[in-house]
């Protein structure tokens, strides 16, 4: 088994003000489909959900605000799950509730490095 990141995009939408029932929605919906990763053994690190907030820091000592100031596409968390290949992450990917909304997964294979 080999250990990938599935990073979730999404772009903001500054208009749409979730009433708490939404939120619940989307909570149970993001918890389901972590739960069924769970279930079968493959979630490695629940991950967190990442803020608007941020800056970045360029190699030239300059920093901007936002990590894709440049963009309107957000990071908006992650997870960890482990698969025997790239293909089987994907379909672990399926059904994430991001899609539902027009966003997209990335899945990122871990590079291990021996001696580390």
């Amino acid at each position: 088994m080999k250990d990938f990141m599935m990073l979730f995009h999404s772009e903001p939408d500054p208009d749409f003000n979730p009433t708490p029932d939404q939120i619940q929605e989307e909570v149970k919906a993001w918890q389901d489909w972590m739960e069924g990763i769970g279930a079968q053994g493959k979630l490695k690190n629940p991950g967190e959900a990442l803020g608007f907030e941020g800056k970045t820091m360029h190699a030239n000592g300059s920093i901007t605000d936002g990590p894709y100031a440049e963009i309107k596409e957000i990071i908006g968390g992650f997870i960890i799950v482990s698969a025997n290949s790239i293909e089987e992450a994907i379909q672990l990917g399926k059904g994430c509730p991001v899609l539902a909304s027009g966003g997209k997964v990335e899945v990122r294979d871990i590079m291990i490095f021996d001696g580390m």
